[in-house]
């Protein structure tokens, strides 16, 4: 059996201060968040997602109402008390992985150079 990996990115729009930050990242400042989803499995075979691992809009519903429309325009410290990338990357793999089977990555870009990664545990 082939496994496929697939990716759907999305963008929101946030502000956060760290509260435990020794430099300027402990005052409020905004992000322009990037969010890629990766699904890995087989193409099923039959339905409507024949010959795909998942349909692109089924996964953009599933992730715009549990992650984009709470997070988007929002302050995160509202949140997490201590909005990290790393743990905001962690609350949206907590929000998304019972939701979407074959769900195995979360990456969360905070900048164009600086992301956080949640995978599944190796089985």
């Amino acid at each position: 059996m082939t496994v496929v990996h697939i990716r759907k990115h999305f963008k929101f729009e946030a502000a956060h201060a760290l509260p435990h930050h020794t430099g300027k990242c402990s005052r409020m400042h905004g992000h322009s968040y990037r969010l890629e989803a990766a699904l890995q499995g087989p193409l099923h075979e039959s339905g409507v997602a024949q010959g795909m691992v998942e349909d692109f809009d089924v996964i953009s519903q599933i992730v715009r109402e549990a992650v984009i429309e709470p997070l988007d325009h929002t302050c995160l410290n509202d949140f997490l008390p201590n909005p990290t990338a790393e743990l905001i990357a962690q609350w949206i793999w907590e929000r998304l992985q019972p939701k979407i089977p074959g769900l195995f990555e979360v990456v969360l870009w905070e900048t164009a150079t600086a992301c956080a990664v949640v995978h599944a545990a190796a089985r």
